[in-house]
């Protein structure tokens, strides 16, 4: 799993697929991908202070993993700028 840190903050993409796999096949990648978006705040240490999933709200699955990631890491950013990069996650 990929990680960015963006003004304090550890964003982690989460890419899945947009529909459930049917019987006898491991993966079905040909609906698209949906994506959420981890964002966790850590302590000086190594320690999670506090994290939470958002869910991507797009009408449309998207067409790559690429996609959906790049997607999920600027959902996270906007979201941490809404609230001006500060400790928001604990009100």
């Amino acid at each position: 799993m990929s990680m960015h840190v963006y003004r304090g903050f550890e964003i982690y993409p989460l890419i899945y697929c947009h529909s459930e796999t049917t019987a006898g096949s491991s993966r079905n990648y040909d609906s698209g991908f949906d994506a959420a978006v981890r964002i966790c705040l850590r302590d000086a240490g190594t320690t999670s202070v506090f994290s939470d999933t958002f869910k991507l709200n797009e009408s449309a699955p998207f067409l790559s993993t690429g996609a959906a990631r790049r997607a999920s890491v600027a959902f996270g950013q906007a979201i941490i700028d809404e609230h001006n990069g500060e400790n928001w996650m604990q009100s």
